[in-house]
């Protein structure tokens, strides 16, 4: 068979493109901002997988409509993390390139009502877990001389909210983690950057009492809620190569209700 040098040149484009072509993961990915984060990051061109905590039938209607792989453990257990990631390594082919720390839980109530048990599982989720995929992924990074981490903070974590004394912290937590983990990965050329939604329209936040909505959209100078799109547009963003010297950064994406 005779090939033209143009049908060879697009043959070699196609597979640099395929050798290049990097791995993402996405923690709690199979719904609300992190399902929408994982088809963007699809969408963009990269190779990418989810974990899940349970809810089977939603991880394997998700996989279904968008042909990405969702893989359940525990982020929160450090073990099932490793095991985890050793499984999604070899279905991608790849280590991982790009993280995404987005898997959280909320136990909401006044701090004198709050158990320890609601203390610690959001604390577990919600920070443990940036830990626990962090501590797998990084040595890889920075043998390979690159890598990205996203790790998904709140609004809350700045100003603090009544009734989410342990949200507020897990997510303060992760602002700090993040610069941290910034310092000691630059000169391997990984960044490590969050960002911090404010509110956004998903399942979580669809519950929000319809008055109470109305009091949050009123403290929004852009006077709405925010979608999963604009999120996961942030995420990929940080992701790219245009973002290769943005580190220990946390971009606000909330309507303006933090400044």
């Amino acid at each position: 068979m005779i090939v033209s040098v143009t049908a060879y040149g697009k043959l070699l484009i196609l597979m640099a493109a395929e050798f290049m072509r990097r791995t993402a993961f996405v923690t709690g990915g199979i719904r609300g901002i992190g399902a929408g984060v994982a088809v963007a990051l699809k969408a963009a061109g990269y190779a990418v997988a989810v974990n899940y905590r349970s809810n089977v039938e939603t991880a394997e209607r998700f996989t279904r409509e968008t042909g990405i792989p969702a893989f359940q453990w525990d982020a929160a257990d450090h073990r099932a993390c490793g095991v985890g990631l050793e499984k999604v390594c070899g279905e991608l082919g790849s280590p991982i390139d790009v993280l995404v720390n987005n898997a959280g839980v909320t136990r909401d109530s006044m701090l004198h009502k709050m158990t320890p048990e609601d203390w610690e599982a959001v604390l577990a989720t919600d920070l443990n877990s940036v830990f626990n995929m962090c501590r797998w992924v990084i040595p890889s990074m920075r043998e390979r001389g690159y890598g990205r981490v996203i790790n998904v903070s709140s609004v809350n974590g700045q100003k603090g909210q009544a009734g989410q004394s342990n949200y507020a912290a897990a997510k303060a937590g992760v602002i700090g983690f993040t610069k941290s983990l910034a310092l000691e990965s630059a000169p391997k050329g990984i960044t490590v950057n969050a960002i911090a939604p404010g509110y956004v329209d998903t399942d979580m936040t669809s519950v929000i009492k319809s008055d109470i909505k109305e009091k949050i959209v009123a403290g929004i100078p852009v006077g709405r809620f925010g979608t999963v799109e604009e999120i996961a547009a942030a995420v990929v963003f940080l992701a790219g190569d245009g973002a290769s010297f943005i580190t220990g950064s946390v971009l606000n994406v909330n309507g303006g209700q933090y400044l």
